[in-house]
């Protein structure tokens, strides 16, 4: 890599600049989640972040290190929900104008509350055009700074103080389970985990229908794959970031994939036991670590729901369309 990669100094750097801007998310126990793993689970409740996701850290982090000529200019971004609500909610915190480019099928939640934040929203088909292209060239045409949604060290540094509340809160743990689309949350994560959790075994979750970043890994190189057709929206990336697979590559331990119906169910879960609206990437960890419970067994496990934003009518679909296996 031509530039050096962000360290846990950036981390803990991120936290000061979010300090009293981003909500300081709880971290909920579950007697019947530990009944059920046969462990301590904590979870970290990132669903009920600022704009309903941990993308607002990375965002704001980034926005709040701009200079005053870029603030005058404005920003660029692109993205299927998340990072667009983070971006366009930091821009009006901070009075930067804001372009961002979304999916023609992204969430109306997530549009229309991006769009609430004051953002111009241009529309993009994630499955023929390259979005990171459409708001390259933007940015360039018009004197734009864009901030891609995970590959920026400003991002990742961001998303890392997610785990680093999570590991001053409980102290060590044994393992750490996170959701994985382009992998900002996750290397940001593994940065904290080094620090301050260093024996702890740090797992990224993808879907099972875009596992590129578990093909990167035994590669050891990035695999680019079709954009994955999956209920995760926020996890259809083909290719994991430049900045975030070195960093994966050197402190992750491993990458596991669950499919649409284990998402479906943890939801499920989510929403009965916990009383929590969890959106399907927000629901890849937990559903993982469903799935390691056997290897987990007796061990103090984190894990973090990156987001609960979905429409109550997409989330009453999958409900119906996925029957509980009670």
């Amino acid at each position: 890599m031509s530039q050096a990669l962000p360290t846990f100094d950036d981390v803990l750097a991120a936290a000061a600049r979010l300090e009293g801007v981003a909500h300081k998310t709880p971290v909920q126990r579950s007697r019947t989640l530990d009944d059920l793993m046969q462990a301590q689970v904590y979870v970290k409740c990132e669903n009920l972040q600022r704009m309903g996701a941990f993308k607002f850290r990375g965002g704001f982090n980034a926005l709040a290190k701009f200079s005053d000529a870029q603030r005058r200019a404005g920003v660029v971004a692109y993205s299927s929900g998340n990072h667009a609500q983070a971006i366009a909610l930091s821009a009006q915190i901070l009075q930067i104008p804001a372009t961002i480019f979304m999916p023609h099928d992204a969430s109306p939640a997530k549009l229309a509350a991006t769009q609430g934040y004051g953002a111009t929203v241009i529309a993009y088909d994630r499955y023929k055009e390259d979005a990171n292209l459409l708001a390259t060239e933007l940015a360039l045409s018009k004197g734009l700074t864009f901030i891609p949604p995970f590959d920026h060290p400003d991002v990742l540094s961001g998303q890392g103080t997610a785990a680093l509340e999570l590991f001053n809160e409980v102290g060590a743990l044994d393992a750490l389970f996170v959701c994985l689309g382009g992998g900002g949350l996750l290397s940001g994560s593994a940065l904290a985990a080094q620090a301050l959790s260093p024996g702890c075994q740090i797992v990224g979750v993808e879907p099972a229908a875009g596992n590129d970043v578990q093909q990167s890994l035994r590669k050891g190189e990035r695999v680019k794959i079709a954009t994955p057709v999956t209920i995760a929206d926020g996890a259809q990336t083909p290719m994991v970031g430049a900045i975030t697979f070195e960093i994966i590559k050197a402190l992750v331990h491993d990458i596991h994939t669950v499919t649409d119906e284990q998402l479906v169910q943890t939801m499920r879960f989510y929403a009965e036991r916990m009383k929590m609206i969890v959106e399907p990437t927000g629901c890849l960890s937990l559903a993982a670590a469903f799935q390691a419970s056997a290897s987990i067994k007796g061990q103090k496990v984190g894990v973090i729901i990156s987001g609960g934003n979905i429409d109550m009518a997409r989330f009453s679909q999958l409900m119906s369309a996925y029957p509980s296996g009670d």
